[in-house]
C-alpha cells in the first residue's frame, strides 16, 4: 500500500509542476517592456517585446512614447535588423531641468519601421532595444505604444493600469523607477544591464530581462517531471518485489 502511495505521489509532483509549468507561461499578449523596474539616475537597456495578436495579418511599425514631462536626456537605439528606427524630439516652450542638466529638447518618441517584406507575422513576436538615461525620480512611469499591421489596423496601448483595479483591456507598458539606497547603487531594483551614455556596458550577476524567470520556471518543471519519473520508478520497483 506504501509503494502504490509512493508511486501515485511521484507522478502527482511531475504532474503537478509540468501542469505549473505550463500556467506559468504568458497570460496575455500585450506590449511589454523589460525591465519594468529601475533605479533613479541609472541608466538602462529598456528591451520593447511585441507579440503579433492578429492571425492574418504582420506588424510593421511600432512606437514608443517616453515621459514628454519628465525628459530622459540620452535615448538611443539598437540597431534592429530589417527595421528603421525614427527618433521624435520634442523643444521645450521653456528649458527644463532634470538632475544637472537644462534641456531645451529630448527625444519623446521612438518608432520602428519594418523595411519592405519584412513584418512580425501571426504566432511571432520581436524585441526593440533603446538606452535610455538617467532615469528619472522615483515613481511609475507609463511608455504607451503604439501596433501597426499591414492591413490597416492600429492598436494603442495606452491604457494606465492602477493599483488595485483590473487591468485594462490595452495596458501602456510602465516602468517602476525606484531610488537607490543600496550599497550597490540598485535599492530596491533587480540588477540589470546598465549603459552607460558612453555607450559602454556592464552586467551585473543577475539577468535583468524577465527571461531569467522563464529559465527558473522550465527548471522548476524539468526537476518536477525527474522526480516524479524517479517516483514511478521506486514505485514499480517495490511492487515487483512484493509480488515476487
Amino acid at each position: 500500500m506504501i509503494t502504490r502511495t509512493l508511486a501515485r505521489a511521484g507522478l502527482a509532483a511531475g504532474g503537478a509542476v509540468a501542469l505549473g509549468l505550463v500556467l506559468a507561461g504568458p497570460a496575455s499578449a500585450h506590449v511589454t517592456i523589460r525591465p519594468d523596474v529601475d533605479t533613479a539616475g541609472s541608466y538602462s537597456k529598456i528591451t520593447v517585446r511585441v507579440p503579433n495578436e492578429s492571425d492574418t495579418a504582420g506588424t510593421v511599425q511600432v512606437r514608443l512614447d517616453l515621459p514628454a514631462d519628465t525628459p530622459i536626456p540620452s535615448v538611443r537605439v539598437q540597431p534592429h535588423a530589417g527595421w528603421t528606427a525614427e527618433l521624435t524630439t520634442t523643444r521645450f516652450p521653456e528649458p527644463v531641468q532634470v538632475g544637472d542638466r537644462t534641456l531645451e529638447e529630448a527625444v519623446t518618441a521612438v518608432t520602428w519601421t519594418a523595411d519592405p517584406g519584412v513584418r512580425i507575422g501571426p504566432g511571432e513576436f520581436d524585441e526593440f532595444a533603446i538606452s535610455v538615461g538617467p532615469l528619472p525620480e522615483a515613481g511609475t512611469y507609463f511608455l504607451p505604444a503604439t501596433q501597426t499591421y499591414d492591413d490597416g489596423e492600429v492598436v494603442a496601448w495606452a491604457e494606465e493600469t492602477v493599483e488595485g483595479q483590473e487591468e485594462p483591456e490595452r495596458p501602456a507598458p510602465s516602468l517602476e523607477v525606484v531610488e537607490a539606497t543600496g550599497e550597490d547603487g540598485h535599492g530596491g531594483a533587480p540588477a540589470a544591464e546598465n549603459v552607460s551614455d558612453e555607450g559602454g556596458t556592464s552586467t551585473d550577476a543577475a539577468a535583468s530581462d524577465g527571461d531569467g524567470a522563464d529559465d527558473l520556471a522550465r527548471g522548476v518543471g524539468i526537476g518536477g517531471l525527474v522526480v516524479g519519473a524517479a517516483g514511478v520508478g521506486v514505485g514499480a520497483a517495490a511492487l515487483r518485489r512484493r509480488n515476487a
